[in-house]
């Protein structure tokens, strides 16, 4: 039985099916910080496995359905199918199940003020962001986020008082809708995920929910470059009025709104530094050291939600211009011979890839080389069109095979297919399907002081062992 009013105060004994994902993995810490008994199963190892064992959380490899027994309640990622032994056992027990999604929206309800971060794009590093501003704040936050973090000793979680909770809130499988948030945060809204989604108008009704759930006096810190956005906030109209909700709008290019970056220059990191006014007025002159003008408009809605909770922004200041990314973003992993730098994004949308080259190509003294894997057959296949011209401030760009993550391969698209549109479209590309050879083809192909960037969701992040 699925039941999303579960008195957690009854519960002693959580198993957790897929315990080793990222979000998942996080939220079995902090329960078992809380007092649970926790215990989990996963298909294989992992960093994260690791971790949760350090923690004395006991972790099966494959699945197990006499782990169930004792078990008051079972959580599961949305990966888990109605024929795993482990859920089919709990089920035939009578055991309560929940999806992690819903049950991360009751852990939610323990807390006065969550802030949600949603979005197609920057969600882990905004997240990121203003959780290290928070801390820098000293509000003492929970945080659970989609990546390691530095600030958090290399974690993706931070267990803090019951008052703020930062979080990642994802919009796939309108997971976002199990989090009330009482500040919610709205980077942008594009076409992504279409293989749940039927198109853009679909995603921006959800955003509509999900922005509908805030309460009275609640805060909504919004893109106004972002078309989508602004189309959502028009349709909010009467809910926003109604409830009082205090609307902070955030640009790079309008003057009029809430928040502004005024003179955005390159600084001498290669990242950018900006004049931040607040409605109207000038507040700092700021340098980032995360790279990228997408950082910009992330450490706006950072500035935002500081601003929105009555927190003092110039105190703000430092943690945001210290901050320099979270894991997989655009992260340095290594420098090998001739002073050519390795680099690893978790970009898997075009707008994504875009923005991760051009920050690249603002570091490189001489060549930008990508190694590009896709995620996913259906996100290939439905942007085949944007991910040909999402390459152009990249040099020489190496494909290899799609990332199925959770889909079939039917044959109908292939990363050979996507190297010649981006030959026709006039990029230096090609297809190597082998880490290995891909590791040799860069030793052929590099030149002092380039730039080798590994960029996709899925396992792209090993090639730099290999270099």
């Amino acid at each position: 039985m699925s039941n999303t009013n579960i008195d957690l105060s009854k519960i002693n004994k959580i198993h957790m099916i897929g315990i080793g994902g990222i979000s998942m993995s996080g939220i079995a810490i902090m329960l078992k910080k809380s007092g649970f008994n926790i215990s989990g199963s996963d298909t294989a190892e992992g960093d994260m496995i690791k971790i949760l064992r350090e923690e004395n959380i006991p972790v099966f490899i494959g699945h197990n359905k006499e782990l169930i027994k004792n078990a008051d309640l079972v959580v599961y990622t949305a990966a888990i199918k109605d024929t795993d032994e482990e859920f089919m056992e709990a089920k035939r027990l009578g055991i309560p199940t929940l999806e992690r999604a819903p049950f991360l929206g009751i852990l939610l309800k323990k807390y006065n003020k969550p802030i949600c971060i949603a979005g197609m794009h920057g969600k882990t590093t905004t997240t990121s962001m203003i959780a290290s501003a928070f801390i820098h704040l000293n509000t003492n936050p929970t945080v659970l986020v989609g990546s390691k973090l530095k600030e958090l000793n290399n974690l993706n979680y931070l267990i803090g008082k019951n008052d703020y909770f930062v979080l990642e809130a994802c919009e796939y499988v309108d997971s976002f809708l199990n989090f009330p948030p009482e500040t919610a945060v709205i980077l942008n809204i594009e076409e992504e995920h279409l293989d749940y989604f039927s198109g853009i108008d679909q995603i921006k009704e959800s955003f509509i929910k999900f922005i509908s759930m805030l309460p009275k006096n609640g805060k909504l810190i919004i893109n106004k470059d972002d078309e989508n956005c602004i189309d959502v906030i028009n349709h909010l109209n009467t809910f926003i009025n109604e409830n009082n909700i205090n609307v902070l709008t955030y640009s790079l290019k309008d003057k009029n709104a809430n928040l502004f970056a005024d003179n955005i220059t390159l600084n001498d990191n290669g990242c950018y530094k900006y004049d931040l006014y607040i409605n109207s007025k000038f507040i700092a002159n700021i340098s980032l050291n995360a790279p990228g003008k997408h950082n910009v408009s992330n450490s706006l809605a950072t500035f935002g939600t500081v601003y929105s909770n009555n927190l003092d922004v110039l105190s703000a200041k430092d943690s945001i211009e210290m901050f320099t990314g979270a894991s997989r973003r655009f992260e340095y992993k290594k420098t090998i011979q001739n002073n050519v730098t390795i680099y690893d994004d978790y970009a898997h949308h075009p707008t994504e890839i875009e923005a991760t080259l051009e920050s690249a190509k603002n570091k490189s003294k001489n060549k930008v080389i990508v190694v590009f894997q896709p995620h996913t057959y259906s996100r290939t296949k439905l942007l085949f069109d944007k991910f040909s011209h999402a390459f152009n401030n990249a040099d020489i760009v190496i494909l290899t095979d799609i990332y199925a993550a959770r889909e079939i391969d039917d044959g109908t698209i292939s990363s050979k297919m996507l190297a010649d549109r981006l030959i026709q479209n006039g990029v230096n590309a090609m297809y190597i399907s082998s880490f290995e050879e891909i590791a040799n083809k860069i030793k052929e192909l590099v030149e002092p002081n380039d730039i080798v960037l590994t960029i996709g969701a899925g396992t792209i992040t090993k090639l730099s062992d290999l270099l």
